[in-house]
């Protein structure tokens, strides 16, 4: 069994290596563990504790967390497992970062938020954002979402990275309320 410290980074280690603890963390966290609530949990405490140990802009991160899409309404996203302040309970397809991630099916990185037409700004704080879509079977089930309270909190080797942990999770995760929709 994986140990709380899990989510203790060294001061001291690159973004590299920070990324492939998570990674490896994430791998052992999710061994034998399908559920979805569980891994994103995990991995959203995993990421945010990860991306504050390392310098500025990384450890001016203010939320971390996931959406994933509503059951009851397929074309929105519903809040899921996060670290941070409370936070935009559902997002249309479309709307805002998160929901052109989910509609696009791509990762939305964003050096200034304030010049992404049509921000939804859940927290004022934030001004960078990168969104990383996860999917099953060709379809969007759930989004990673990070905000940085930092112009150009995050760049390509993040987007990186978090492409690996978001194609994890969708490896190791079952999305029950998503299996209909995935197989129609």
């Amino acid at each position: 069994m994986v140990h709380a410290d899990a989510s203790t980074f060294s001061s001291n280690l690159s973004k590299k290596e920070v990324y492939a603890r998570v990674l490896e963390q994430a791998e052992a966290l999710f061994e034998g563990q399908s559920n979805w609530v569980s891994n994103l949990s995990n991995a959203s405490s995993l990421l945010h504790h990860a991306l504050r140990s390392l310098p500025l802009p990384s450890s001016a991160v203010n939320w971390c967390g996931f959406y994933f899409v509503d059951p009851a309404r397929p074309k929105q996203l519903i809040l899921g497992p996060f670290q941070g302040h409370v936070a935009c309970q559902t997002i249309e397809f479309g709307k805002g970062v998160c929901g052109t991630a989910a509609q696009s099916g791509k990762t939305q990185l964003v050096g200034d938020v304030e010049a992404f037409p049509g921000h939804i700004a859940c927290d004022g704080a934030s001004r960078s954002e990168i969104v990383v879509p996860i999917d099953q079977l060709g379809k969007v089930v759930a989004i990673l979402d990070i905000d940085c309270a930092e112009v150009d909190g995050f760049d390509e080797e993040d987007q990186a990275e978090l492409e690996k942990l978001c194609d994890l999770i969708s490896k190791s995760s079952v999305f029950p309320f998503t299996l209909d929709r995935l197989h129609a």
